[in-house]
């Protein structure tokens, strides 16, 4: 009789479960429902998660596990593959976008998409000279504070920095006897590129100060944004504001230095110190400081990420990694006798190397989506995307398609021997007019990385079974555990 009851208690509070958890879901879906029920055109189908919460705790266990397909994937199957949905993700109401010409009209279209960062990346590198203009002014602006760092003929002054950075560091890490993490070794090196050209080679002192704070503000830059102790968001803004007031006292020397007319080269700082906007009146330090934290920032973690996830890579196939090598080897044998280093020359010569470096990023979507948001109502193929909402540009989607990407689980640089049909499917730097800056400037790093590595070592790594997280970033769990090998 006893037992009787147990089950009778348990199957009522099973069905008790469910009914809750559908009736709140459906309160969701029937709010916006009937929020948007007389608008012209109808929101895209989709999944609103629940109250407050969306559709975040999936999303987290999916990236989290390394199953970053699988939100789509169920989009996909319960709602067609029309390639735009509804979701609630990163403390808003959104629109998910997942085809080509899709993403190509919310990237391009800056009258109607601005960008739309969650609150935790808004308020950790808020960059508001960069972000927060648009139209003529933000081009303008954009040209003279990225004018460092866009375009090979420009970067060919910081080529023998990154080459000495480069070697050092390989010397280094292949001496180490114990297995090394990859991946923190790679970070110093890009990040120390970056303070070299941003800030100049005599700010060097500063990396030990700052490398470990900004990795604190990357574990929570997607994080729920509170406040309050125990939370990563407020150790982040803690370790902020210890990187502000570093930066403020470079920023305080150079403008010293300037006045005086020590200065010999001009970096990003010196420009920033200078620029003028339309009316004539220059940034602010609050500003200065935003827009060098935000580039420090994204050098620190995307392109120690490319080289670490080339270097996977290549060593999972020894015939790319062959070919790759081969080209190196081409190089140095058409190299003079008296030039002894690597030149921008040569690096435009890396055809396959370049695919390699494409593919990498095609396959790794070291950033799965870029945020924008909806100035207006906006109709796309027959659906609203309301004022305010949050559009997610789904790139690693659009990466990931077999219609695009035969075989797309596949790392094949050889796909990319007919560029041109890739046209409008690969954002790995995001597209239209706020294309990522340091584009040029994170190839060239992981390309000259790459040329001393396949030249003159091998990876050798502890564990091929490690699991994968992709959350924040794509990345192994143990940080690419391993050795670095000298071969010659």
């Amino acid at each position: 009789m006893e037992l009787n009851w147990v089950w009778k208690s348990a199957a009522t509070l099973f069905a008790c479960y469910i009914f809750v958890c559908k009736f709140l879901r459906g309160l969701n879906w029937w709010y916006y429902d009937l929020k948007f029920r007389n608008k012209q055109y109808p929101l895209p189908p989709g999944d609103m998660g629940w109250p407050l919460f969306g559709n975040m705790l999936t999303f987290l266990k999916d990236f989290s596990s390394g199953h970053p397909d699988s939100l789509i994937n169920n989009l996909v199957s319960k709602y067609g593959g029309d390639g735009i949905y509804k979701s609630h993700l990163f403390e808003k109401p959104c629109i998910i976008v997942t085809t080509s010409e899709m993403c190509k009209r919310v990237l391009t279209d800056d009258e109607n998409f601005r960008p739309g960062y969650p609150t935790a990346l808004k308020e950790l590198l808020p960059s508001r000279p960069l972000n927060d203009v648009s139209g003529v002014e933000h081009r303008r602006f954009r040209r003279l504070v990225t004018a460092p760092i866009m375009g090979h003929s420009t970067l060919e002054m910081y080529v023998e920095r990154i080459e000495n950075i480069v070697v050092n560091a390989l010397e280094e890490i292949s001496s180490m006897k114990d297995p090394v993490e990859l991946l923190p070794e790679l970070k110093k090196i890009s990040f120390q590129v970056i303070v070299n050209v941003f800030l100049g080679s005599k700010n060097q002192d500063i990396l030990e100060k700052i490398g470990n704070l900004f990795s604190i503000m990357f574990d929570a830059v997607l994080s729920v944004p509170v406040n309050a102790p125990g939370f990563a968001f407020h150790k982040a803004l803690k370790a902020r504001k210890k990187l502000a007031k570093v930066v403020r006292c470079v920023v305080d020397e150079r403008r010293m230095m300037i006045k005086s007319g020590q200065m010999e080269n001009k970096d990003l700082i010196d420009i920033l110190l200078q620029v003028k906007g339309d009316k004539g009146q220059k940034l602010e330090d609050e500003d200065i400081i935003d827009l060098l934290l935000g580039f420090l920032f994204a050098a620190h973690e995307t392109t120690g990420q490319g080289m670490m996830w080339s270097t996977i890579y290549l060593s999972q196939h020894p015939d790319i990694m062959k070919k790759a090598k081969e080209e190196q080897e081409e190089i140095i044998k058409r190299r003079p006798p008296m030039q002894k280093n690597i030149s921008i020359k040569e690096v435009k010569e890396m055809h396959y190397l370049s695919k390699v470096i494409d593919e990498m990023l095609r396959l790794a979507n070291i950033s799965f989506t870029l945020f924008r948001e909806a100035t207006a109502d906006v109709n796309i193929n027959g659906y609203m995307i309301p004022k305010g909402w949050r559009v997610l540009v789904w790139i690693r989607a659009l990466h990931m398609d077999p219609k695009y990407y035969p075989n797309a689980e596949e790392f094949n640089p050889s796909r990319w021997d007919d560029f041109g049909s890739k046209a409008g499917t690969f954002y790995p730097f995001g597209g239209g007019s706020r294309m990522c800056p340091g584009m040029d400037l994170a190839k060239l790093e992981i390309s000259i990385f790459l040329h001393y590595f396949l030249l003159n070592y091998k990876w050798e790594r502890t564990n091929l079974e490690c699991p994968v997280t992709c959350f924040p970033v794509p990345m192994p769990t143990d940080n690419c555990l391993g050795k670095v090998i000298r071969v010659t």
